[in-house]
């Protein structure tokens, strides 16, 4: 009996990578990553099986990265997000946001929430991006969070104030060849199936996805057990 995929989480690593060998400046890759996205999470939302897509779009340590690189990935995301709209309601995908969105600007923010209402109904896949997000962060205001609510602590009780609700990672793919996590979704991977591949975010294709859920499909899931 094959392994059902319902969360599937992508690290997208290798934008700058990818344009620094092709003499490009650092945005023309996260220009083209964002067509890399589009094309992944439009593959998720015809499986029938997938129903959640989490991307590592910004974490909260890349603010240490040039203002001026951060400058243009706030405006990329917020035109990203307005331009997808259209193609969100055509596929049936809800749009969410997790991570700690008041450093962003005022306008950013009230489109990320726009669109989430906007696409609250839709029910083929919820794609969410991770947007200053940390795994660490996310737990230390979820304890926040539940301690405001007067819970007794527990892992059921911590789960439900997370950034998204309690539900674990199935499989965790990052590109680029890095074999590390980086603080992304430290709560929901504790049995998650991990790949790693050597392509860049820009290159990376449906086909290999397909090859890496088939691997996924086939391997031996134990959730601490034999």
């Amino acid at each position: 009996m094959s392994n059902p995929l319902r969360h599937l989480a992508i690290i997208m690593d290798g934008n700058g990578r990818w344009a620094k060998e092709r003499g490009l400046r650092r945005t023309k890759g996260h220009e083209a990553g964002v067509e890399s996205v589009r094309r992944i999470t439009e593959y998720c939302a015809e499986d029938p099986e997938i129903e959640t897509l989490t991307l590592y779009a910004f974490s909260t340590e890349n603010w240490k990265r040039p203002k001026m690189e951060v400058d243009y990935l706030m405006h990329l995301l917020e035109k990203f997000v307005r331009l997808e709209r259209d193609r969100y309601m055509e596929h049936g995908i809800r749009f969410e946001a997790i991570g700690d969105l008041s450093p962003f600007t005022p306008r950013l923010r009230d489109t990320l929430e726009e669109t989430r209402e906007l696409t609250k109904e839709n029910r083929n896949l919820t794609q969410i991006l991770a947007l200053n997000y940390g795994g660490r962060d996310e737990i230390v205001r979820a304890v926040q969070r539940m301690l405001d609510a007067g819970e007794e602590p527990s892992e059921e009780a911590l789960g439900r104030h997370l950034d998204t609700p309690y539900t674990d990672v199935d499989l965790l793919i990052r590109t680029s060849g890095e074999q590390r996590l980086s603080n992304f979704l430290l709560w929901q991977l504790s049995y998650t199936e991990l790949a790693f591949t050597q392509t860049y975010w820009p290159d990376f294709t449906v086909e290999e996805l397909r090859t890496i859920i088939d691997d996924f499909k086939e391997r031996h899931r134990k959730f601490g057990g034999i």
